[in-house]
């Protein structure tokens, strides 16, 4: 399937796009503390702190996700790159979040 591209997003679109990233995420319910300080920080346009926070926490998807997305609302020629791998990111949490949920389910279940 062959999309037609914009040759220029506007704003409106990429808070769009974040908006549907930050539901993936499960905004406004972060996982723990270190997350709820990324999301304050984002909230408030802080994202010095949240790429920080991304930079000195490599494993965590979700502070990977939030990271780049500060970055997206500049639009510049690599927002869609950014949208997507802040997608990415989200998506990867997600996915660990369901295995870690699926798999305490099935240690209950099964003890």
């Amino acid at each position: 399937m062959v999309q037609t591209v914009q040759q220029e997003l506007k704003l409106e679109q990429v808070n769009k796009a974040i908006e549907a990233i930050l539901n993936v995420l499960h905004v406004p319910e972060p996982g723990n503390d270190l997350h709820a300080k990324a999301l304050s920080a984002f909230a408030n346009g802080d994202y010095q702190t949240v790429k920080r926070l991304a930079s000195t926490n490599l494993s965590d998807d979700y502070l990977r996700a939030l990271g780049y997305l500060g970055g997206a609302l500049k639009l510049t020629p690599n927002t869609d790159t950014i949208l997507a791998e802040s997608a990415r990111a989200a998506a990867d949490f997600a996915r660990e979040r369901t295995l870690r949920k699926l798999g305490d389910a099935l240690a209950k279940a099964l003890s």
